[in-house]
């Protein structure tokens, strides 16, 4: 007698290639071909075309333009403004994202498990207010926060005149006119604008952690800090390392920053970033193609330093790994 049929039927073998069926075929369209598609004609076709515009001697207002090869970025590389602008944007790159990250992290730590010792985890009193004033700052645009620090920075502004109550006399000292301190000034602001997001973004990925992971770490006896530095942070290093890239590729932009709170590239151009160099020699002289130049060198040091990023983060998860192994 033959064994009776269950009815079930097989499952497909691993590797076998999937029929073409039209539901098939218009995923494929839908969430493969248009948005790659897309991709190269708004992303990779416009910077191939800005490749070869820095090959030019284009002056961005006639159709005539000689190729130059790469003279524009040998006058790049010997040009010192261009090499300082270049140096500050690699010292925001590094300081912009580690400061804000740092902050950012403290203050979601507090929100979310700064509270009493005992019960269940939770925040501090009041963490909601916290929150939504940590983030106002985010809501305002880049440019009102860099001509409202400007103006506090001033020396009639506000930082002097509550210095001066405090009876610290800076005699009307000029925050953004000074090279000792004008880059320091212009990274507070930078971190003050953007940390409340990043807080909120942490305290999300904070909040998928299940409660029982933190409660136990308790009971074993962690402490606040080896919970958030053994616990939190492995448990949200992808959301660490995608604010690392989004800071730092902000920092190696900071054009609408820099250009509010001092659009002459501060004294001895120690606030002048690339970004704000770039658009200086593109519509003041009408050298469109040195502009391109810079703009290609800015992309490769944004693709660069993504990738470095990436690179550290996954040497640092895999000693975590090969450390729990």
């Amino acid at each position: 007698m033959t064994a009776p049929r269950t009815g079930r039927r097989k499952a497909p073998r691993a590797g076998l290639p999937r029929k073409l069926t039209p539901d098939y075929i218009s995923f494929l369209a839908v969430f493969f071909v248009l948005p790659v598609a897309l991709f190269l004609v708004f992303v990779i076709w416009p910077f191939i075309q800005a490749v070869y515009v820095s090959l030019t001697n284009w002056t961005g207002f006639s159709p005539n333009m000689s190729f130059v090869g790469l003279d524009n970025f040998v006058r790049l590389f010997q040009d010192s403004a261009f090499m300082q602008a270049m140096a500050n944007n690699a010292l925001l790159a590094v300081v912009v994202p580690l400061v804000t990250i740092v902050i950012a992290l403290l203050f979601a730590s507090l929100i979310t498990v700064g509270g009493p010792s005992h019960g269940q985890v939770r925040g501090l009193r009041g963490s909601t207010f916290y929150r939504v004033v940590s983030f106002f700052p985010y809501v305002i645009p880049a440019i009102v926060i860099a001509i409202l620090w400007n103006m506090i920075y001033a020396p009639s502004g506000l930082l002097n005149g509550v210095l001066g109550v405090l009876g610290i006399d800076t005699n009307q000292f000029a925050w953004l006119g000074d090279q000792r301190t004008a880059m320091a000034a212009s990274i507070f602001v930078m971190v003050w604008g953007m940390v409340g997001f990043y807080m909120v973004l942490f305290i999300a990925a904070i909040k998928g952690i299940p409660a029982e992971t933190l409660e136990a770490a308790r009971i074993d006896g962690a402490g606040r800090f080896r919970t958030v530095t053994s616990i939190m942070l492995p448990q949200i290093r992808d959301n660490v390392q995608t604010s690392y890239i989004y800071l730092g590729i902000a920092a190696l932009d900071a054009f609408v920053y820099m250009a509010g709170l001092n659009s002459t590239g501060g004294p001895n151009n120690s606030t002048l970033v690339m970004s704000q160099y770039l658009f200086r020699t593109a519509f003041e002289k009408g050298q469109f193609g040195l502009a391109t130049a810079m703009g290609v060198v800015l992309a490769v040091l944004s693709l660069a330093f993504a990738g470095i990023v990436m690179l550290v983060f996954r040497l640092i998860g895999g000693k975590d790994e090969g450390g729990r192994s």
